[in-house]
Parts: structure tokens; sequence; C-alpha cells
């Protein structure tokens, strides 16, 4: 299995990623593409697969809430660590007007300063939208056509969003907020929608734990990629499909659009 969004330098696995790692693959999650969110945390995410790089591969990005960090010098930095052969895209990246860490007008530029930059490089992007549909969608349209690739990265949302998405063919990752109960509704009746050439899985670990796994519950401290098994199981239900053939259809999509 390949769990396209892991978030393995964040601080809560800074004791022990290395058994993380290591769960994953015992787990049947043999690739992880490590999110990067901003030059730093890109730069460490390389810098992890490095240390795997049979398992690990990584993505290169300034995300929305880090937008503000944007400078003359981050085109150049991105351009440098993408070169790298275990970046396989530019994000995570988009719009997030839910909090606003970033001022609006600075996630609007930042956001389309990576996708020119995607364009020019040819490589796809791993997108973010949170309450920021309009504007995300009419930045997707204006670039479509000269992207090689785009996932929409951890889609929560509802019918109409996924179809006005899907009619830009983009790939879809579902993650466990689908396993929820309580905010995945909208989700779970939309998801057999996606065709099975669009569908990706990520945990977005250490977010997003799967509510509906049963585990002790001093083990539900983090989500970790040895958890996607569940999301497939559940994503499988959903879709009405046999789990090992979806297990394996992501496979598929994931190298086809990561180009691994």
């Amino acid at each position: 299995m390949i769990d396209i969004g892991v978030n393995l330098t964040s601080s809560q696995f800074k004791n022990d990623v290395n058994q993380v790692i290591e769960d994953a693959v015992n787990s049947g999650v043999s690739t992880m593409i490590v999110t990067g969110t901003n030059i730093e945390k890109s730069r460490q995410a390389l810098q992890l697969c490095t240390q795997y790089p049979d398992s690990l591969y990584s993505t290169a990005g300034i995300h929305p809430h880090d937008a503000s960090s944007y400078t003359e010098e981050s085109v150049s930095q991105l351009s440098t660590l993408l070169n790298e052969s275990h970046a396989l895209a530019i994000g995570e990246c988009g719009l997030d007007f839910n909090r606003n860490y970033s001022t609006p007008v600075e996630q609007l530029s930042c956001f389309e300063v990576q996708l020119e930059l995607a364009v020019e490089l040819q490589m796809p992007v791993f997108l973010h939208q949170r309450e920021a549909h309009a504007d995300f969608l009419r930045l997707i349209k204006k670039y479509r056509s000269g992207l090689v690739g785009a996932v929409a990265h951890c889609f929560t949302g509802g019918q109409g969003e996924l179809e006005s998405y899907l009619e830009e063919d983009l790939y879809i990752g579902i993650t466990g907020w689908l396993c929820d109960e309580r905010r995945g509704k909208a989700l779970n009746d939309c998801v057999h929608l996606i065709p099975e050439n669009r569908v990706l899985v990520e945990t977005d670990a250490p977010y997003l734990f799967p509510r509906s796994l049963k585990l002790p519950k001093k083990q539900r401290k983090r989500n970790e990629p040895q958890y996607l098994p569940h999301i497939i199981q559940t994503l499988a239900e959903r879709m009405s499909i046999n789990e090992l053939v979806l297990a394996q259809l992501t496979i598929t999509n994931a190298q086809r659009f990561f180009r691994i």
C-alpha cells in the first residue's frame, strides 16, 4: 500500500519515527510520501527520505498556513529541493480560509506562485483546500491545462465539491475522515462517485485518527501510517469494491500520479 500523505516531520514523531516507519512497513504500507509544508519542513522531509530510500518519498512546498513565510528566495529554494530524486510533487499548497494563519492575500499569492512553478517544472501538485472552494477552483481552472497532475489531498467535502474537482481531472485523496461518524457523513455519501482511476489513500498522520478503528485508548493519541489498511477497508465498503482490489488500484494510481 502507498500512503500519499504522512507528516513524519511532525514533533509528535520526534522520539520514535523509526518505529513508526517500521510498524507501517510491517502493516503492508511499503511506501509513504512525507509531506513538506514549508521550506524547512520540506528539507527535513527529504533528509528523512535519505535515511529510508526504499520506503519514503516526499513533497516540497509551502502550506497556506505558512504562506506568510514566502519570500523572493522561496521559488529558487523550492526548485532546488524539487530537483532531488525523492521529491515527487509540489505541495502541500493551496488555500485555507478557515484559520487564516496567513492572510487570504498572502495565501492566494503563494498558491499561484507554486502552481506556476508546477507548470514550469512539469511536476504534480499536492493540494490543500479548506473553506476556500471558489478561489481554489478558480486558480485550478486557470492553470489546469499546464499541470501534469493534481490531487485534492485530504478531501472532506460533499458531492458538489467532489464533482467540481473530478471535472478538472483531479485525483482525490481519502483519509480517516471517512471513518468519522460525526463529521464524515457528506464524504461517506459521495465517495462511491470517485472513478477507480482517480482514488488515492492517505492517513495525514499524526492527524485524523480513524475513529472507527478500535484500539486501546492509550494507543489513540495520534494517527500513524500503519492504520492505512483500515481506511482502505472502510473505503472499499463505501465504494462496493473488494478490499484487495481497491488496495491495488490505489497503488497503481499513486505510482501513476507520482511517477514512481
